[in-house]
């Protein structure tokens, strides 16, 4: 119960900061759903099942700031972006918030290899 009281509350927080204002947060609460930005079917990260449901750990950061902000964790619009169309999807506000890693290696991918 307090490991999904903090992921909530850190989703929660990682939205607020994230959000070009508070505009966006009244917007998604209005709406009653949170359109999230996602990778275009990386499984483990972000892909439908063979039911169209979508699974994996940006879909699980989605499904927290849903949960946190709305009360529903199943309350979000998954909208596929590439690494061309993400940040413009995001000034636009075609979506609320990206759960994708910035493009480029990581600093734990380097430091692994």
């Amino acid at each position: 119960m307090k490991k999904s009281v903090f992921m909530g509350t850190l989703a929660a927080s990682a939205l607020m900061a994230g959000m070009a204002s508070a505009q966006t947060l009244a917007e998604v609460q209005a709406r009653g759903e949170l359109n999230c930005g996602v990778s275009t079917g990386v499984n483990g990260f972000s892909a439908p099942d063979a039911d169209g449901v979508w699974q994996g750990f940006d879909v699980a950061v989605c499904r927290a700031v849903a949960a946190a902000v709305l009360g529903d964790p199943m309350a979000v619009n998954f909208v596929p972006t590439t690494g061309q169309t993400r940040f413009t999807a995001l000034a636009s506000g075609e979506v609320d918030m990206l759960a994708r890693k910035p493009p480029g290696p990581s600093r734990a991918m380097s430091t692994c290899a």
